[in-house]
């Protein structure tokens, strides 16, 4: 059985953890959950790319080895994934052997096949993005910032005989609607292609570049790092192996939208087509997290340091708010009052509350346990129909990318038990001898436990560790709950069970 194969982008070695690295790893692992709870076998890869001419100058200036400053880095970037709870099967480093083996492999094959040759090139090269650049890569005459300072350059090198794809790589777009997400981003490679960019140089000279692969046909060279770094989405899976077909075609590969163009979309779907292998399935680009309108930048101070968070208030609460937060593909403004704002409402108010006062009611009214429910009331009914009619839309927008929208129809039904939970009044009733009064406080903690053990279920992709303390404390293990469709129908299966103490899920944070 073909597993459900899910990649993000490897991170570079030449910096540290941000928030953009943290959003992506968190979005992939929603996903990976979700595909797991919907009974698919999952394959979730992440990484570092370690080459390139930006890692050994920075390893020069603290006068250390390359793989010195990778083995940090990659500790580093290791402890972000472990701290924010990412459950990926692998992370792939692009010194690892089973990785420089398959980028030989690959760039054998495509010499042989002659769709890699030599020659000289003499132009613009941008030191900072290690690539070549063209004069209409100008933005109203000037060279972007990104870029760094543009240098003139005179070389011999080999090249990769892109140009011969782009008339296929612009057919192959306009057929396959779901290639690139959000969809607006495919007439953006679209217009990109109108002026066909040059083959793709995919070499660098040893003499002044010594940290990289060295091409296999000629070792007086080293693999350009994109090239070298795409490669690790079939280095992870057994390229050459026949375990590929158990992984290949990859179906969702998550970058940021900086990376979309060209290497995602133009090199990558052209080294696939020359290697006669499937494309991706879907390319999901996403945006930048910004502060006041602009993008995260150290030079101006403007950094979101995401591991600071979640000291400060857990992974699952800073997983909660950048999936709440940001539309796929979509720039999101991020402010500390507005985190704060989500942490002490939507988690503390809304569900922390819930689960609090609910615990409490049933060690104090029912012996700790979950009485039985029989639904019948029109309150009771009426939450049982809104959860029914939520739960296709709710399931919708996981499998669409838009897991702001099943936040907010999760939270729409944390507020309708919330509201429930003051119009029935259990402790009113706890004060009541009439045995009326007793069944119908039954039937209100029943119905609030079971609302609340479908809400939790249906969090579990985004607040994985929060929804397995808080079954834990409705008396379900795990295992009860790994089934999407299952686990979220309406059911009594809570009758009996003993509940945990009542505890404080997010303690308020002031500030």
């Amino acid at each position: 059985m073909k597993h459900f194969y899910l990649t993000t982008a490897i991170d570079y070695a030449n910096g540290q953890p941000h928030m953009g690295h943290a959003y992506e790893k968190v979005l992939a692992d929603v996903i990976a959950r979700h595909r797991r709870l919907c009974g698919q076998p999952v394959y979730f890869l992440t990484g570092l790319d370690e080459h390139g001419q930006k890692v050994q100058q920075t390893a020069e200036k603290e006068g250390i080895e390359p793989q010195q400053l990778c083995d940090r880095v990659a500790g580093d970037f290791q402890k972000l994934c472990h701290s924010l709870h990412i459950s990926h099967d692998d992370y792939i480093r692009t010194t690892e052997k089973r990785h420089k083996i398959v980028v030989q492999s690959v760039l054998q094959k495509l010499f042989e096949q002659d769709e890699i040759y030599l020659a000289d090139y003499q132009g613009l090269y941008s030191p900072r993005l290690e690539q070549f650049l063209q004069e209409k890569d100008k933005v109203d005459g000037h060279w972007p910032e990104e870029f760094g300072e543009v240098i003139e350059i005179s070389e011999k090198n080999y090249f990769f005989r892109l140009r011969r794809y782009y008339p296929w790589l612009v057919h192959y777009i306009k057929t396959h609607p779901d290639f690139i997400f959000p969809h607006f981003r495919a007439k953006q490679v679209l217009e990109f292609l109108k002026d066909e960019p040059n083959d793709l140089c995919i070499s660098r000279p040893k003499k002044r570049l010594a940290w990289g692969i060295p091409l296999p046909f000629d070792e007086d060279y080293v693999t350009y790092v994109w090239f070298d770094a795409l490669l690790n989405y079939l280095s992870a899976v057994g390229y050459g192996e026949e375990a590929l077909g158990h992984y290949w075609p990859v179906d969702i590969q998550i970058i940021g939208k900086d990376i979309l163009l060209p290497a995602h979309t133009i090199y990558w779907p052209c080294m696939l087509k020359a290697l006669e292998l499937e494309m991706p399935r879907t390319l999901l680009a996403h945006g930048w997290w910004l502060v006041s309108g602009s993008k995260m930048s150290k030079s101006t101070g403007q950094v979101v340091q995401p591991l600071d968070y979640v000291r400060l208030c857990g992974a699952d609460a800073f997983r909660y708010f950048v999936m709440r937060e940001m539309v796929i593909g979509q720039d999101c403004d991020f402010s500390h009052e507005r985190f704060m704002a989500r942490y002490n409402g939507d988690l503390g108010n809304d569900f922390g509350n819930l689960v609090h006062r609910l615990l409490h009611m049933l060690r104090r009214y029912c012996g700790s346990a979950i009485p039985r429910g029989n639904f019948s009331d029109a309150d009771d009914q009426a939450l049982r129909q809104h959860w029914q009619e939520i739960l296709p839309r709710i399931s919708e927008a996981y499998q669409h990318f838009a897991i702001h929208s099943a936040l907010e129809l999760l939270w729409e039904m944390l507020r309708l038990l919330n509201r429930f939970t003051e119009l029935r009044s259990p402790w009113s009733l706890a004060k009541s001898s009439r045995d009326e009064d007793r069944k119908k406080l039954e039937a209100t903690l029943a119905t609030l436990a079971e609302g609340l053990r479908l809400v939790v279920n249906a969090l579990q992709p985004v607040m994985p560790e929060t929804s397995r303390i808080v079954l834990n404390a409705l008396g379900l293990t795990s295992e009860a709950n790994l089934h999407w469709d299952q686990s979220l129908r309406w059911s009594q299966g809570l009758e009996g069970r003993s509940v945990g103490d009542p505890s404080v899920l997010f303690p308020r944070v002031e500030g």
